[in-house]
């Protein structure tokens, strides 16, 4: 009996939950909704719909047996119904409150568990919400500022008898739909896509018969001309002597003559048979490929969800890291209402989330700053979404800052060795802010756990072009920074060009292939030991795509200027990154479906799945990432792309690390961590005493704490950096300090990098060490 409680309660609180999410999104937009009107207008339905959510959300989390939540929930409604009663005046203190109440219960509803450690602090947060309750009763019922109640608002006494209550039946949303889990809505696309299998099997037979036909009919026009040798051979056996061997020749003549005739006949039965095979063939995969079109578009319909269903924490989100930041701003959001695929919009969340960070971070200066430009000291960024065409959307990121520093930009790429310099100059101002979206590109002065590695806006444009999506940015200086992402609405369906490199078949997906060109020996040119064709006035490696993959080279192949005249490429990439691949052939572009490799194949190098052919054939899908990354670590095609630094980094023996930490258990942690990843490690227990150890030493690196005696981190770095000896020496602090003050200190002192200890991560260290070092060396 326990078991079966313990199910049942488990089934509610999973219902709980989506239940509650919902009433929490719908009160935090009523409160922002509420934060926005102007004076004097009319705010009665919103605090009403939000009071009932609240109403609702209390009672589910009693049934549940919640009791922290409906605690906070208890004081939450009596503030919101002296705000229906006017008893409260809608003042901007008093929202923020409630948002941050808002905030408390989404923490506690993700995670149920820390309920009995935030005690104090919703202990805190409920004598918050009674004190205001307690306290502004009074002041607003005597207020000038009150709003006043109007004639249509007043309650109207009459000696009437109140009319009797007839219940109404009002259809509502929920009596029309049911919920399904996302889970289930997989299940049955993934069932749908299997039936592109028979699909492309019934493509193919229709094929193979019309290949019969033509067979047939090839054969008919052959004997067509056979038999009118058979009549001429009749005739001069009919002229020669009579002899008896020519006389039994006559006899059997005229039986194969007749044999024919008959022949013929049975000859058109089977071709009308054939031709009629073909079209009921052809309309059965017109008819199959319509019906699995309509029910895959039907279920990925059923996968459509508003814009803003997803937007529900960056208001807070938001809201949290400007004021970290000591700043203001103001997010507004627009288009919610445009439906896309819940798999899309699940992908974009993260991406979304850095670009509003990046708005915050990079874009939206101090409010002092602002108001000497003459700007309103909060920003505003704007996150709208609108609908380009049937199938594509827009999202718009912008903000209202300072712009893209330009001029930073390209100073970080050509470090990086992404663009030369005389290439920079060249560059228009949409080119060059468009270097952003390159690896390692930053324009922080300070790498710190969220911000400087210049890995962000990379990364969201993988993310979206993988989506097959595009992402542009437009920026001028003091009048902000717009991001704008063209998405589709639904996931396309996968097609891929199927190649044939030394008699094997490779499907590539079609939205990373830029183009298929023909190239002739002419065309190849060897700059720096590596074979080039010039596209678009850019010079692109040239390499053999089964080279690549390792396959099997015949003795008669040679290198890539041994390509047959004609020879088909793909080129792969962009921007600057594209390869060119040779291929023996490109047989065409077909819509497949992509199976993931099971068990033990589940990551191979070069190869991202497999499909099935409407033959039944087995053919790889490759990865085209790893195709780039492998085409540029091959020997005959080193990428100039590459610093460097990193052939530098990998000749060494071994790189020295100095740790500053006072705490042994910290020092000794450091120790293991960069000794593990092969880096050599001296040690010392304060700010001075790590300067004496440098002095007397050679270090490529240095970590250190920053509360220490005697000297610490800051103090540190600022010595380290007034040395001329060790002006260029990269040096991290790893510290528990995390406030927004001690990081604007360290990147005044000199650091490179600050990361928290509260949310240390050994890996993300041992990343920025890694490219610390490659830039200094």
């Amino acid at each position: 009996m326990t078991n079966k409680n313990d199910e049942l309660l488990k089934k509610l609180l999973a219902m709980f939950r989506v239940e509650a999410n919902a009433h929490l999104q719908a009160i935090s937009s009523g409160l922002l909704a509420l934060k926005k009107i102007p004076a004097g207008e009319n705010w009665a339905d919103i605090v009403e719909t939000i009071f009932r959510d609240v109403h609702s959300l209390k009672g589910a989390a009693r049934a549940v047996n919640l009791t922290q939540i409906e605690a906070v929930c208890q004081p939450l409604e009596s503030i919101l119904s002296a705000l229906k009663d006017r008893r409260l005046a809608v003042l901007p203190p008093l929202v923020d409150l409630l948002l941050q109440t808002v905030d408390t219960l989404g923490g506690l509803l993700a995670n149920p568990g820390v309920a009995e450690v935030q005690k104090p602090v919703l202990k805190k947060l409920i004598r918050q919400l009674d004190d205001t309750l307690r306290m502004t009763l009074p002041q607003v019922a005597d207020s000038k500022t009150a709003p006043p109640i109007s004639p249509a608002d007043a309650p109207i006494e009459s000696d009437a008898e109140p009319a009797p209550h007839v219940p109404v039946s009002i259809p509502t949303l929920a009596s029309a739909t049911i919920r399904v889990s996302s889970e289930k809505l997989d299940a049955v696309m993934r069932r749908v896509e299997e039936l592109m299998l028979p699909r492309l099997a019934a493509g193919q037979r229709a094929k193979e018969v019309a290949e019969a036909a033509a067979i047939l009919a090839a054969w008919k026009k052959q004997r067509l001309h056979i038999k009118p040798a058979l009549r001429h051979v009749d005739n001069e056996y009919t002229r020669s002597g009579k002899n008896d061997g020519a006389i039994q020749g006559k006899h059997e003549l005229p039986k194969l003559l007749k044999y024919l005739d008959t022949e013929q006949l049975h000859m058109k039965t089977l071709e009308d048979r054939l031709v009629k095979l073909q079209r009921a063939t052809e309309q059965d995969q017109r008819t199959l490929t319509s019906m699995t079109e309509c029910l895959r578009q039907d279920v990925k319909e059923m996968q459509l969800l508003p814009f803003s269903s997803f937007l529900d924490i960056l208001p807070r989100f938001s809201r949290e890291l400007a004021r970290e930041q000591g700043k203001s701003v103001e997010l507004v959001i627009q288009g919610g209402e445009i439906e896309i695929d819940r798999h899309i919009l699940e992908e974009m969340k993260d991406p979304l989330i850095h670009l509003v960070r990046n708005c915050i971070g990079h874009g939206i200066e101090q409010p002092a700053t602002r108001l000497a430009k003459g700007k309103p000291p909060h920003g505003t960024i704007t996150l709208a979404c609108s609908q380009k065409d049937s199938g594509t959307a827009e999202v718009l990121v912008a903000d209202d800052g300072g712009g893209i520093n330009v001029p930073m930009v390209k100073a970080a790429a050509q470090k990086l060795g992404i663009v030369a310099a005389e290439e920079t100059v060249q560059l228009g101002e949409m080119e060059s802010a468009a270097l952003v979206f390159q690896s390692g590109v930053s324009t922080s002065p300070i790498i710190t756990d969220i911000s400087g590695r210049g890995l962000g806006l990379a990364i969201v444009r993988e993310k979206v072009e993988r989506l097959g999506g595009r992402i542009a940015v437009n920026s001028n200086p003091d009048t902000g920074t717009a991001f704008h992402i063209t998405l589709p609405l639904t996931l396309a369906n996968f097609r891929g060009v199927l190649v044939c490199a030394r008699g094997q078949l490779f499907v590539i997906p079609s939205t990373r292939v830029e183009r298929v060109v023909r190239i002739t020996n002419k065309q190849i040119q060897t700059v720096e030991n590596r074979e080039t064709i010039l596209v678009d006035e850019q010079t692109l490696s040239l390499i053999w795509l089964s080279d690549v993959l390792e396959l099997p080279r015949h003795v008669s192949e040679g290198v890539a200027t041994d390509a047959p005249a004609g020879a088909a490429a793909v080129i792969l990439g962009s921007g600057p990154a594209r390869v060119a691949f040779l291929v023996d052939e490109v047989l065409g572009e077909q819509e497949v479906l992509v199976k993931a490799l099971g068990r033990p194949l589940t990551r191979v190098r070069n190869v991202a799945g497999a499909s099935v052919l409407g033959t039944g054939r087995v053919v790889p899908v490759l990865n085209v990432a790893d195709l780039l990354k492998s085409a540029t670590k091959r020997p005959a095609a080193v990428s100039a792309s590459v610093p460097l630094s990193y052939e530098k980094h990998e000749g060494r023996e071994k790189l020295s690390i100095l740790v500053v930490e006072d705490s042994i258990t910290a020092r000794s942690l450091l120790k293991n961590i960069l000794e593990s990843a092969g880096y050599r490690v001296s040690t010392a227990v304060d700010g001075v005493d790590g300067y004496t150890t440098l002095k007397t030493g050679k270090f490529d690196l240095v970590v250190s704490d920053v509360e220490m005696p005697r000297m610490d981190g800051f103090s540190l770095t600022a010595k380290i950096r007034a040395d001329h000896q060790f002006a260029s020496l990269p040096v991290v602090l790893v510290t528990a300090l995390e406030s927004r003050e001690h990081r604007e200190r360290g990147i005044d002192s000199g650091a490179n990098a600050y990361l928290v200890k509260s949310s240390f991560d050994q890996s993300n260290l041992l990343e920025i060490i890694h490219r610390l070092i490659g830039i200094s060396l």
